[in-house]
């Protein structure tokens, strides 16, 4: 599937753009899961001051859509109108600060940030070595694991909405909760500053590595897969129903349910991002069934499906 071409329009009503425009992008080779159509337009800022210039200088009513490293994310088939955002090199910063602070840029691996803090000798950030994903993403999902979240070690955060006006929230205006963060759908966060705290390095790296080999030994790290497909219920655990309702190994077309961690999806080669989707759907509806209980998606779906694939609702 292909877009209207609205590059030259944008280029013509933008002519201060530093950033990166590219007409019918593919995305599904950005995604974890290698799969999804196209985005309309691609646009990678050149840095903080250019994604508010565009942002500011669009029509209002054109979509914007926004992707990380797309690790918790399923593209569909028929591609996302409008314009996708994906930062760039100019949000790739990490900074040590005095007081064991680490800034870091959005589109910085989760894991590069632990790594840094350890380095500099800062406990409290080893969490993040078992998200996959930026810090984007935790900062939209109040990313977590091994006991740590990110509202835990957030102090403030950098945004743009979509009128181009940035914004510094701190912690506590984010109204962050288990897998959720209460900022505006609107804002596009650019920055992160986090609070450590004194530490040894060579334990904290020790840590680290731990955890790494926790997550080898549990979770399906070496497949095309989307990470945590849905939320954890109060009280209870996404894995644990889905493997009493019989979905563990379970498949539709190219996708299979991991029989190593079985709130995991997989691309075994050859999927669609419906084939994914409608299984995700299926173990829904299947646990749902068999214990009454309904999963929350905590992977991110954007996008419409192909000509002729039937939509999952939101």
């Amino acid at each position: 599937m292909s877009f209207a071409d609205i590059v030259p329009d944008l280029k013509a009503a933008l002519p201060d753009l530093r950033g990166r425009l590219t007409a019918n992008a593919p995305l599904a080779p950005l995604t974890w899961f290698r799969v999804g159509g196209p985005a309309q337009v691609l646009f990678s800022p050149a840095d903080e001051a250019d994604l508010a210039y565009f942002l500011a200088g669009i029509d209002a009513d054109l979509p914007v859509t926004v992707i990380g490293l797309a690790s918790n994310m399923i593209v569909r088939d028929g591609g996302v109108p409008g314009i996708v955002i994906r930062l760039g090199r100019g949000f790739m910063e990490i900074k040590i600060e005095p007081e064991h602070r680490v800034r870091a840029g959005t589109i910085v691996p989760d894991v590069k940030v632990a790594r840094a803090a350890a380095e500099a000798g800062i406990a409290g950030l080893s969490f993040f070595r078992g998200i996959p994903g930026s810090i984007g993403g935790a900062l939209r999902m109040n990313g977590g694991a091994y006991g740590g979240e990110t509202v835990d070690v957030l102090i403030e955060a950098r945004a743009v909405d979509r009128a181009g006006t940035v914004h510094v929230a701190k912690a506590a205006d984010l109204n962050m909760t288990y897998r959720h963060s209460g900022a505006p759908d609107d804002w596009i966060f650019t920055e992160a500053l986090f609070q450590g705290q004194p530490g040894d390095r060579d334990a904290i790296l020790a840590e680290m590595d731990a955890i790494t080999e926790r997550r080898e030994a549990s979770q399906p790290v070496k497949s095309r897969t989307g990470g945590s497909t849905f939320k954890n219920p109060p009280g209870g655990k996404s894995w644990q129903l889905i493997d009493a309702a019989g979905c563990r190994g379970l498949r539709i077309g190219g996708a299979q349910v991991s029989e190593k961690h079985c709130n995991f999806l997989i691309n075994t080669g050859e999927a669609t991002a419906a084939d994914i989707e409608r299984l995700g759907e299926t173990v829904r509806a299947r646990v749902e069934e068999t214990s009454g209980v309904t999963l929350e998606w905590e992977i991110r779906r954007i996008g419409v499906p192909a000509v002729g694939e039937e939509g999952n609702p939101q």
